[in-house]
C-alpha cells in the first residue's frame, strides 16, 4: 500500500533503493544520507546480499549500520571486513568489484557531465567551492555503473556549460565505460537515452512545466513519462524507525539556518551537545 504522508526525502531515498539489485556491490560516499538511506532499504527489503564499498575508512562492510552524524566512523569502521587507503581503493578495488555508485553534481549539463570542484570561471577566485573532485574524475571514466542525484533541482545545478569537468559523461572523450544511467532529483526520476537527460517520471504535485523552469537546457522526455510510485508504508515505516530515525537523510535538502538548527537537533539526540 502507497503511503501518501512521506516527504521528499524519503521519495528520492525509495526511489534510489529501486535502483538496486541484490548481491551488487554499492559503493558509500561520504556526506551522502539520502544515498545511504536507499542502500539500507534496498538491504532491508529486497536486495538482503548487497556489499557496501565504504568511503568512511575506505573499507567493505557486509552488515549495515543505521545513519549517524557524530558517530558515523564508529558505526561504519567497527563492521569492515578489510581496510584500504584512498589510492588503493581508487586504483584496486574499485575496478575490480564495479560497484554501483551515486554522485552528486555541482553542476550537470544535459549529457551528463558533471562538477564539483568550483562554480564560476575563474578557479583561484570562485563563486562556490564544491567539495572537490575526490576519486570522480577516476571512477567515472570507466565504470558501468555511475548514477547522479540532486537534491535540489534548479538552474544553479542543471546548467547549459560547465564551469569545470570532473565526472564524465556522455562524451565524445570516453574510450571506457557507459556514461551516468539514472539521475533522481526532488522534482522527477531521468536517464539518459540516447546520451541526453530525459525525464521518465515526475513526482507527485510536481510537473513538467516546473522541470523545464528549473532546468537551464532542453531535454527530452520519455514516450512512457508517468508519475514517480510513491514509497510503500512498510518502506516509510523502515526509513523512520530502522534505518534513519534521527532524520539525518533531510540534511541534503536543507540550507543555511534550518540545516544548522536540524544538525543541533540530530547532535542533542547522539547525545553529544
Amino acid at each position: 500500500m502507497a503511503d501518501d504522508s512521506c516527504t521528499i526525502d524519503e521519495l528520492i531515498s525509495v526511489c534510489i533503493s529501486r535502483q538496486i539489485h541484490d548481491g551488487e556491490v554499492v559503493a558509500q560516499g561520504i556526506a551522502t544520507p539520502l544515498v545511504v538511506a536507499g542502500y539500507l532499504l534496498a538491504k532491508h527489503t529486497h536486495a538482503p546480499n548487497i556489499r557496501f564499498a565504504s568511503a568512511i575508512g575506505q573499507g567493505v562492510c557486509e552488515d549495515p549500520a543505521p545513519l549517524g552524524l557524530a558517530r558515523i566512523e564508529e558505526l561504519w569502521l567497527d563492521k569492515s571486513l578489510m581496510h584500504l587507503g584512498f589510492v588503493r581503493a581508487a586504483t584496486e578495488l574499485l575496478p575490480r568489484l564495479a560497484p554501483k555508485e551515486f554522485f552528486r553534481p555541482g553542476q550537470m549539463d544535459r549529457h551528463g557531465n558533471f562538477n564539483n570542484i568550483a562554480i564560476g570561471a575563474d578557479y583561484r577566485r570562485p563563486r562556490m567551492r564544491l567539495p572537490g573532485a575526490g576519486g570522480i574524475p577516476d571512477v567515472t571514466t570507466y565504470s558501468h555503473e555511475v548514477y547522479l542525484y540532486v537534491p535540489r533541482h534548479s538552474r544553479v545545478a542543471f546548467v547549459p556549460q560547465l564551469d569545470f569537468l570532473s565526472g564524465l559523461g556522455h562524451n565524445p572523450a570516453r574510450t571506457l565505460g557507459l556514461g551516468p544511467r539514472y539521475l533522481i532529483t526532488d522534482l522527477g526520476q531521468f536517464d539518459f537515452a540516447d546520451g541526453v537527460m530525459r525525464v521518465t517520471s515526475v513526482h507527485p504535485g510536481e510537473t513538467m512545466d516546473r522541470i523545464r523552469a528549473k532546468t537551464g537546457f532542453a531535454f527530452e522526455v520519455a514516450p512512457d513519462c508517468r508519475e514517480t510510485e510513491p514509497p510503500t508504508a512498510e518502506e516509510v515505516r523502515l526509513l523512520r524507525e530502522v534505518i534513519d530515525p534521527l532524520g539525518i537523510r533531510r540534511l541534503e535538502l536543507l540550507g543555511g539556518a534550518a540545516r544548522k538548527e536540524a544538525m543541533r537537533g540530530i547532535l542533542e539526540k547522539e547525545g553529544v551537545l
